[in-house]
């Protein structure tokens, strides 16, 4: 079987997303770096993978794929036999999964990539934190948060008693919340979702991406 090539970047919240999808389904895989810093995204060989100039991309043999959390549920339909079980196995708790990656896309993602961004991304580019929108992004994910603690006091993982996309893909993000934002009393103040949070990062398969996500 042809290996997997994963056009991406390490410190990606994306790309580290579909690495740790790639680990926990046990599948070989490459990372073929683009250099974000250099602008590699924006060059034509890569926009001839994905016209849209962001990562990753993979390829699967003739397949050519983006946008992450369409990778992840590739993968985890293609390798459904082998690794972990990221859809659930029944009709009931593939329907759980697909609500709370749901959930995940819509209401958790865009406060805190908005607050990851403002704190992280934006200085490291010469700017300076707006501090209004980290103040409105943090009351929004505390909203947020405050469902997933009432959640996870009822279930170990989001979509039940077992790891799912539904909680792999809050991994990234939270990852640069909590060790790089100085932001991690969001977490760690509710206490089935600290619990949930030490859990879920704590796999090896989390592990192995989360100490490469670095900018430089």
């Amino acid at each position: 079987m042809a290996v997997i090539k994963v056009h991406g970047f390490h410190a990606s919240t994306a790309t580290v997303m579909v690495l740790c999808c790639l680990n926990e389904k046990q599948v070989e895989y490459e990372l073929v770096l683009v250099d974000l810093p250099a602008g590699a995204h924006k060059q034509p060989q890569y926009l001839a993978l994905n016209p849209f100039g962001v990562v990753p991309t993979i390829q699967d043999g003739d397949l050519t794929l983006f946008e992450s959390r369409a990778i992840l549920r590739y993968l985890a339909k293609k390798f459904k036999g082998q690794g972990t079980d990221l859809l659930g196995s029944t009709l009931s708790e593939e329907a759980l999964v697909d609500q709370w990656c749901e959930v995940e896309g819509q209401s958790f993602n865009p406060a805190i990539s908005s607050i990851v961004s403002q704190i992280l991304v934006v200085p490291m580019r010469g700017g300076s934190t707006d501090e209004a929108v980290v103040e409105m992004n943090i009351e929004k994910l505390g909203k947020v948060l405050d469902i997933y603690e009432e959640r996870l006091s009822k279930s170990k993982y989001l979509a039940g008693d077992f790891f799912s996309l539904a909680d792999l893909q809050h991994l990234p993000f939270t990852h640069y919340l909590v060790n790089a934002c100085g932001k991690g009393d969001l977490i760690t103040s509710r206490k089935h979702v600290n619990a949930w949070w030490e859990d879920i990062s704590s796999r090896p398969t989390w592990k192995k991406v989360a100490e490469n996500m670095k900018f430089n």
